[in-house]
């Protein structure tokens, strides 16, 4: 019997040298996915679970650089996108994608870190919406960063969440994973618009503060998803349960004072 391929992923991201968001936590998802990541790096930050002190941008023109030299040599199966910080760095990347539209490809619009810091320049915003966007298979930007793509207000309810997915939707891409973890409520509801219609994901709201790197990790689980064949539908809800799962382990790391990671291999590292 011969065995299943395993499927190459890369995320192109800026780099938390604590661990637990950005590339570092993508390379664990995809590996938990049972994925072989790869890293283009955007961006290097200086950042903790108590938040970002400091950034340090890659030049555009090595971003593509080395987005090039994995391209020129492995097969990629999915791309995951986050932290892009600036307007250039999003044309760089999208320049380099145009060239694979068979490749699918996650976008998380990093715009603002756990602890508060602006990871998003604003005249990048624009360059996200009219570059980025009309390249994903589906993006997954949380309330306040979908409010932000389009120029309104956060959506409070799952009416105006829906409307603001069918809104983005409208910007290009394929599919929209609008998260509500910024709901006020007890569930964290996730609302995926799409061709094929709207899709509820639902899970109950946990009592933690350990939600460091929850969007860059549920986005790597879904390219990694996305990269192993399955559907959306399907892809989406194996990432979020897998999510949810490393936030309900968190409390088994004990990892800085502040927001801490998740935990994201969870199902490997049994006693």
């Amino acid at each position: 019997m011969t065995p299943a391929r395993i499927p190459n992923a890369l995320s192109i991201a800026g780099s938390d040298p604590s661990g637990g968001a950005g590339i570092q936590a993508d390379l664990k998802t995809f590996a938990a996915q049972r994925c072989y990541g790869m890293a283009a790096i955007t961006a290097l930050t200086a950042q903790n679970t108590r938040g970002v002190s400091g950034v340090h941008l890659v030049p555009p023109s090595f971003v593509q650089q080395q987005i090039a030299a994995i391209f020129d040599d492995i097969r990629v199966d999915a791309v995951k996108i986050g932290m892009i910080a600036t307007a250039d760095i999003a044309s760089a990347v999208a320049d380099s994608l145009s060239a694979y539209p068979g490749v699918p490809i996650v976008l998380d619009p990093v715009m603002i870190a756990k602890g508060g810091a602006p990871l998003l320049r604003d005249d990048a915003i624009d360059a996200v919406r009219t570059r980025l966007v009309p390249l994903a298979t589906v993006i997954t930007p949380n309330l306040p960063e979908g409010a932000r793509l389009l120029g309104t207000t956060v959506a409070d309810t799952r009416a105006e969440m829906m409307a603001h997915a069918q809104a983005l939707l409208a910007l290009g891409a394929r599919a929209v994973l609008l998260k509500g973890g910024h709901l006020d409520a007890n569930e964290s509801p996730d609302c995926l618009v799409f061709d094929g219609g709207v899709h509820w994901f639902e899970s109950s709201r946990l009592p933690t503060t350990h939600t460091h790197g929850t969007g860059c990790t549920l986005s790597a689980a879904l390219a990694a998803q996305l990269a192993h064949g399955a559907s959306l539908p399907d892809a989406v809800h194996t990432a979020k349960t897998y999510v949810t799962a490393a936030i309900g382990a968190a409390h088994q790391l004990t990892v800085g004072h502040g927001h801490g990671p998740t935990h994201h291999f969870h199902t490997l590292w049994q006693d």
